[in-house]
């Protein structure tokens, strides 16, 4: 449960710490005090999308806290989920700042998150149930999911939506080749052409940079052979001169001489004789080099023609070899897959109406279960109408059979009569305001069976109720109170006598500045507060013991 919202800088709250308890928690003030501020932040710390509007005039940034207790076991497995510390004691901690500049941040127990996540968290946190709920209650796009909330239909829904989601993709590949089928033969034609013309062209991986290099060598030729019989000629010499071997030669053999009459000499010939061995190498390498260079190069015009063609097809079907025999891949694919697609229409045909089949007995499945929800849900609602001092009025919830889509194949309409002798009709045409608010509260008290959440918030639930209406919706809110967490914004005397805990919001103006607060009352204080609520600025003895009178009946449980 929420036991503590800590507001700063906020509208025209500087600073606020709000602290809740258990059971029902009632929150009442002038008109314009500031309640929707509190609704306001407390939508800010379970994702909502906030404004930069929110900000308190002068201030940089605003900031909402809030600390719940006792969380939910569908939130902790959320957390798990993203890997967000939980702590040992049950604790939540959620801290949402909003910035000037529009952007805002956001933490959980010390960790960033998205307002997405933050969102998925705070509705199994919170359930919040205000006069914008009826704006849902009117619209038919929210009946359906009132039922599935019930029905619990999540695993059936699923098996339905696998289902039209395959017949939406096939749908769409049928759609596809049928569009395409009125120019065919003239996409085959093309394909073909660019088959024929990438597999004749025999590509290989690494040929153009290598026909590149070839060429660079080609063109270099005159220079590379010239300077290759330069080194012939310094190595072997030619009809003037000896060359270097001949000249080593005769080195060695002085030295070999030498060697008689001294044996320091020995180290120097060694010495000479491997640097003989090594120009012999030499002399042999270039003297290959310069014979290989009359017959090993590859005719400049054969390797300009195979770069001309590899550049062309570069240029329409991918820089690379990579990149064409890729393309060619995809193309001989494609026209496979044309060339088939008479085959494949036929098939999809097939693959459609099997799948409409098993799409149609899924959807009865998700009907029936609905259909059977619904006759649950239409008694308990009129259950807690009857309570609700509307003794005759009928709620039903209406079926029409409708095209499939990805919520299933029915429409769903509430229907609604206040006043016996009239027929149900939608809640939009006949529904006055403090009806819409019984009809939402009694939708409310029905779902909260099966909502996990611990926290409700009713934000002036009461508007257009009155007298004993105004009772009856008070005792339920109260009945609610003992199996969860009850937050309720109301202007009604005979709602705020039932809190647990009793808060005020107050605003004030100090010279240019107006400032919001908010306080928990105690006993004296509630009993001049419910006594405004009755008699407005004009408090007197009456209306004090008229509020005693209300309190105490309260307390005992009227």
């Amino acid at each position: 449960m929420l036991t503590s919202l800590k507001i700063e800088n906020i509208a025209v709250i500087e600073q606020a710490e709000i602290l809740f308890g258990e059971g029902l928690n009632v929150l009442t003030g002038e008109t314009g005090a500031g309640k929707s501020i509190v609704i306001d932040s407390i939508n800010a710390v379970l994702g909502e999308r906030t404004s930069r509007d929110l900000i308190r005039d002068s201030a940089e940034k605003g900031k909402v806290t809030a600390f719940f207790e006792n969380i939910p076991e569908a939130v902790t497995e959320k957390l798990r989920e993203y890997e967000i510390d939980c702590e040992d004691d049950g604790s939540l901690l959620i801290t949402r700042v909003i910035s000037s500049d529009g952007r805002s941040s956001s933490k959980i127990n010390g960790c960033n998150v998205t307002a997405t996540m933050l969102k998925n968290i705070g509705r199994d946190l919170i359930s919040i149930c205000g006069q914008h709920d009826s704006q849902y209650l009117l619209s038919t796009d929210y009946h359906l999911k009132f039922i599935d909330d019930i029905a619990n239909s999540n695993e059936l829904l699923g098996e339905y939506l696998e289902v039209y989601d395959k017949i939406r993709k096939a749908t769409k590949e049928l759609r596809k080749l049928q569009n395409t089928d009125f120019d065919k033969e003239q996409r085959l034609d093309f394909l073909k052409y660019q088959i024929n013309e990438l597999k004749s062209a025999d590509l290989k991986i690494g040929e153009k940079e290598a026909l590149k290099e070839e060429k660079r060598k080609i063109l270099s030729r005159e220079k590379i052979e010239n300077t290759l019989r330069k080194a012939d000629m310094i190595l072997n010499g030619d009809e003037f001169s000896g060359g270097m071997n001949s000249a080593l030669h005769e080195l060695s053999k002085c030295l070999d001489e030498l060697r008689d009459f001294d044996k320091k000499y020995d180290s120097l010939y060694s010495s000479l004789e491997d640097m003989r061995y090594i120009i012999s190498d030499c002399s042999a390498e270039v003297s290959s080099s310069l014979s290989e260079s009359d017959s090993g190069y590859t005719d400049i015009n054969a390797v300009e023609e195979r770069l001309d063609i590899l550049y062309r097809l570069s240029s329409k079907y991918g820089e690379t070899e990579e990149e064409m025999l890729s393309y060619l891949q995809k193309i001989e694919e494609e026209y496979e897959s044309i060339s088939m697609s008479d085959e494949l229409i036929e098939k999809l045909e097939d693959e459609i109406d099997e799948l409409s089949e098993e799409l149609f007995k899924k959807g009865c499945c998700l009907s029936d279960l609905r259909k059977i929800t619904a006759l649950e849900f239409e008694k308990k609602v009129m259950e807690e109408l009857k309570f609700l001092d509307m003794p005759d009025a009928v709620f039903t919830v209406n079926f029409e059979e409708a095209q499939a889509t990805k919520t299933g194949m029915d429409e769903v309409e509430f229907l609604f009569s206040a006043n016996r002798g009239q027929s149900p009709k939608p809640l939009s045409k006949i529904a006055s305001g403090g009806e819409l608010s019984r009809v939402m509260l009694a939708i409310r008290c029905v779902l909260s069976d099966t909502d996990t959440v611990s926290t409700m918030i009713f934000d002036e639930i009461d508007t257009g109720v009155s007298g004993r209406a105004a009772q009856k919706i008070a005792y339920k809110m109260y009945e609610i109170a003992f199996s969860k967490q009850v937050l309720c914004v109301t202007h009604l005397a005979q709602i705020a006598v039932y809190g647990n805990n009793h808060l005020l919001i107050e605003k004030k103006t100090e010279g240019d500045n107006t400032y919001t607060s908010v306080r928990s009352l105690s006993d004296s204080e509630r009993t001049y507060e419910i006594a405004r609520i009755i008699g407005g600025d004009v408090i007197t003895e009456k209306t004090l013991s008229s509020a005693e009178e209300l309190i105490s009946y309260a307390k005992n449980g009227y």
